[in-house]
């Protein structure tokens, strides 16, 4: 029988020589992931069982990201229980604040998930790493409990949903509009449960650009969000060192498919994901009477080195409008480094920006950037929901860091193709 990449991957995890749409399986991990927020609750059940050791030190993940530096009193006891039960389990993959950062950076970074891995994550977008072609998927923290003790999980076969590329992007456009634009065309439940594959002419997207793809399939619903393994991946791969610790999984020609779409990139214009919804977009060019007063650059869906470099490009020798504010968040210590090294962060900063720590703090409305009732945010985090960025009362967009780079110089939304 032909398969998918995610049923290949499934299928070797539950040791079957094939797996079916709906088929119920049992497979083992490769990596098990959690967070500041989901993993005290996971650590806590796991504790409740009675076990005393996780099923594998070294396939244990702990990143405290999401309240990091601390905020307050209950998100340092948060991180205490982490950094406690990481030093207890003698977990080899715990990376304390300073030496961290985003765990959806982190984790490609250190190559610690590799293709045809089997990924499992307390956090939706876990699905990030489909980048490398490996099966990666959010799942709650009693799930992660288990996942802990036994090293294994149960899972529904997903249906599938194939998108081709065809073309390349002009810029500015990037790999965000591209995701904005297929959801907003199929719509934030447009496929639920289903694992996206991408096809066709995906060398037209760098690394970084597939991590940006992937890592927002949870905002159509998606299981999972995987491209093949090609020369970028192996070229990524080598570059942290990852050579020979893998094996690439492709999908069979004839495998079957419950939907198909295809996009020609040079079609794909700059666009914004309106309030409150990720499936509310429209073309930037559209929306250049509205005023913001906060942009913000980072997060695990755009705060990497490419990233910076695009907002940094549009702002030389520029200056952020005087009604605004730009907060800038590189997604891991080993790209804020960077950008500080190769003069992305100094141009940043001189344009007026402010550059927080590594972490997800505004995102989720954590600290570093929470809205007041009545502001707007254009932002190239995921999501946009009402209260996301910490207030019900204010209104977040969602772009790409070149159109929030040029969308600051403004203090209102603009088109960045007139930037360039």
């Amino acid at each position: 029988m032909a398969m998918t990449i995610t049923e290949k991957i499934l299928a070797e995890h539950c040791g079957a020589e094939e797996v079916c749409p709906g088929q119920l399986i049992n497979a083992k991990l490769d990596i098990v992931l959690g967070n500041d927020i989901t993993a005290p609750i996971a650590i806590d059940e796991l504790k409740k069982t009675g076990v005393k050791r996780v099923f594998d030190r070294h396939r244990v993940v702990l990143i405290p990201d999401h309240f990091t530096p601390n905020k307050d009193i209950p998100s340092a006891e948060q991180c205490k229980i982490l950094r406690e039960f990481a030093k207890e389990q003698e977990l080899t993959h715990y990376y304390e604040v300073g030496e961290a950062g985003i765990e959806h950076a982190l984790l490609p970074e250190k190559g610690i998930v590799l293709p045809g891995d089997l990924v499992i994550g307390a956090d939706s977008h876990t699905c990030t790493y489909g980048a490398l072609g490996a099966f990666s998927t959010g799942v709650g923290s009693t799930d992660l409990a288990a996942a802990m003790i036994t090293g294994d999980l149960w899972f529904k076969v997903p249906d599938s949903m194939k998108i081709v590329l065809k073309g390349e992007l002009r810029p500015p456009v990037s790999a965000k509009d591209l995701i904005l634009t297929i959801i907003g065309d199929i719509g934030a439940s447009g496929a639920n449960y289903l694992s996206v594959e991408f096809h066709g002419n995906v060398a037209a997207l760098d690394f970084e650009s597939r991590m940006t793809v992937s890592n927002m399939g949870a905002e159509m619903g998606a299981k999972d969000a995987v491209f093949p393994v090609d020369r970028i991946t192996r070229q990524y791969l080598e570059s942290i060192g990852a050579v020979g610790k893998w094996e690439a999984v492709w999908a069979d020609e004839d495998a079957e498919y419950t939907r198909g779409l295809a996009y020609d990139l040079g079609e794909i214009e700059p666009v914004v994901a309106r309030p409150h919804q990720v499936d509310n977009v429209a073309p930037a060019r559209e929306l250049h009477d509205i005023a913001i007063n906060q942009f913000l650059i980072g997060t695990c869906t755009n705060g990497r080195l490419g990233d910076l470099r695009v907002a940094a490009d549009i702002l030389r020798g520029k200056h952020v409008h005087p009604d605004a504010r730009l907060l800038v968040l590189p997604a891991s210590r080993d790209i804020l480094l960077e950008a500080i090294n190769d003069g992305t962060i100094p141009m940043l900063i001189d344009s007026g920006a402010t550059v927080l720590p590594p972490g997800c703090g505004p995102c989720l409305g954590a600290h570093q950037g929470v809205l007041a009732p009545g502001e707007r945010c254009l932002s190239t985090a995921n999501r946009n929901f009402k209260g996301r960025m910490g207030c019900k009362d204010a209104e977040i967009y969602l772009a790409s860091p070149a159109t929030v780079a040029a969308s600051a110089l403004e203090g209102r939304i603009v088109d960045p193709t007139d930037f360039i």
